[in-house]
């Protein structure tokens, strides 16, 4: 198996960057394009876990369209293969003292890349190791 062969690393940074791109700007169609349309799909936020398509689609309708926007601070990108891959990012935002985090599983499905499980939670400022 092949770990982060050059190709697929692009095909699936193109894919987390439109999906960053999409949520800063609401753009909800591609939202959900982004995300598998299966009951298995998950996603959990910060104040809810949802799960199946149907609902993540449901939340995505509803939810404000203000203050999204995001400063993306690191990615990491791991592929496995040319189907599979994991991409995860902290960021920050303008009056949040804490950092968010958000992990997504990503598996290319009929030759499209779509999110099959999402992680956004925050954490206050790391501690040093003691």
């Amino acid at each position: 198996m092949h770990i982060n062969e050059s190709n697929t690393y692009a095909e699936v940074e193109r894919a987390s960057s439109a999906y960053e791109v999409a949520l800063t700007t609401n753009d909800v169609a591609l939202l959900d394009a982004l995300f598998w349309d299966s009951p298995h799909t998950l996603r959990f936020g910060t104040t809810e876990n949802l799960a199946g398509y149907d609902e993540i689609r449901a939340f995505r309708a509803q939810r404000p369209s203000k203050a999204l926007m995001r400063t993306v601070t690191q990615r990491w990108i791991t592929t496995f293969g040319d189907r599979f891959a994991v991409a995860n990012i902290t960021f920050v935002r303008d009056g949040e003292a804490r950092i968010g985090r958000q992990s997504q599983t990503w598996v290319k499905i009929d030759g499209n890349w779509k999110v099959v499980a999402a992680h956004v939670s925050w954490m206050d400022e790391p501690k040093a190791p003691q």
